[in-house]
């Protein structure tokens, strides 16, 4: 059983909040898809974030920036982004529970929904040839992972300068590419709409899928982010 969670325009604190609580107290399994959120800047639990924002343009202009609870690099997101986190307890995939086989059950599970040669996974990122489309970020507890995968439907690539530096600790596939030059707008593959169909077919012939909402979770544990 896979519990399908399908929201638009949840807040991206709500949803990392509500999403670690899933995580570290209960059993069930969990694919949730959030369509875009507003502004907001993502840190890595481990980032430093004069090493890789340009704080005081967030500030200037009011962009929260927020630590989440999982790993990885940092990100600008807003209502452009696409937001799907995969939440598994153990024996119910076929894999180890460990970063690589975890990263490439994802990209055997994303092949298939975008149909694409092209498409694959290079070091962290989810690219088509070689650009990016897709960060993502994971936590992995003793019987229990989280892959949170955050798609580029479009961007500005302004505000990306604006808010964001390039890394010391780049992937290397990046070769000191500019924003521009580097990442690659899901819109000029399908639309959002459709690669969410795409998405939830691909489960249907996978998992017996049972359809809630973050609202039925926070009535049912009583939890819910400050906004």
């Amino acid at each position: 059983m896979l519990k399908f969670i399908h929201e638009k325009e949840l807040n991206i604190l709500n949803q990392l909040k509500i999403e670690e609580f899933l995580l570290k107290n209960l059993d069930d399994n969990f694919c949730i898809i959030n369509e875009g959120t507003s502004s907001s800047i993502i840190l890595g639990v481990s980032n430093n974030e004069e090493d890789l924002i340009e704080i005081k343009n967030a500030k200037k202009d009011k962009i929260p920036i927020i630590k989440r609870f999982t790993a990885g690099g940092s990100v600008f997101v807003d209502k452009k982004t696409l937001f799907v986190t995969f939440i598994f307890s153990k024996n119910s995939l076929p894999i180890t529970f460990f970063p690589e086989p975890i990263l490439r059950w994802a990209e055997n599970f994303y092949k298939k929904v975008f149909e694409l040669k092209n498409f694959k996974l290079i070091e962290n990122d989810f690219v088509i040839d070689d650009k990016k489309i897709a960060g993502n970020a994971m936590y992995i507890k003793k019987d229990r992972f989280l892959l949170h995968t955050s798609f580029l439907m479009d961007f500005d690539n302004k505000k990306m300068k604006k808010y964001l530096k390039i890394p010391k600790a780049a992937p290397k596939y990046r070769k000191n590419r500019s924003h521009k030059s580097f990442l690659l707008s899901l819109k000029k593959i399908l639309s959002k709409e459709i690669f969410v169909k795409k998405i939830k077919y691909r489960l249907d012939n996978i998992f017996e899928l049972e359809n809630i909402s973050f609202l039925d979770i926070e009535k049912k544990y009583n939890i819910k982010a400050e906004i």
